[in-house]
């Protein structure tokens, strides 16, 4: 039988390796090493240093590497430093992000045929181009501009009305 009641990490505890659960975690100390869990919530002053996956994710603290989750929220004391791939992504005014986020259907699937890679999508870049401009990014605008006349015909119409 599965356990109903969350996995709390207090404020006062330092792991250091990886964490595998298919329940909910509640974490509120520091975790150095891989996080894997069905739900996963990171408090104020807790973080992470290493990936994290989980079904949900709500992100109050820091986490520095990449999240892979159906659906993330970011609050406005999250603090974000890595690569974000997601089903459902909210974000609370004043969060900091510094990554690229990715639009997956299922991106906790994607992490196990990736294996433990935090960049699966830059080897097929120019599949990935077309749906970037969906993440609102910044990064990804630039990198429209430069191969999306190449990869994404409807990326070419505005540029031919705008010289013409």
């Amino acid at each position: 039988m599965k356990s109903k009641a969350p996995s709390i990490i207090s404020a006062d505890v330092v792991l250091q390796g990886s964490v595998i659960t298919d329940g909910e975690v509640q974490l509120d100390g520091t975790v150095e090493g891989d996080l894997r869990a069905g739900s996963l919530t990171i408090g104020e002053e807790a973080s992470v240093e290493g990936e994290v996956i989980a079904e949900n994710v709500i992100v109050r603290g820091r986490v520095k590497g990449s999240i892979r989750a159906r659906q993330v929220q970011l609050a406005a004391t999250a603090r974000i430093e890595g690569d974000i791939v997601h089903s459902s992504l909210s974000m609370e005014s004043g969060a900091f992000f510094d990554g690229h986020c990715r639009h997956s259907s299922d991106p906790v699937a994607d992490s196990s045929s990736s294996g433990k890679s935090s960049k699966p999508a830059s080897s097929p870049s120019a599949s990935s181009a077309p749906a970037s401009p969906k993440s609102d990014t910044g990064a990804s605008s630039s990198s429209s501009s430069s191969t999306g006349s190449s990869s994404n015909p409807s990326l070419d119409l505005p540029k031919a009305k705008s010289s013409a």
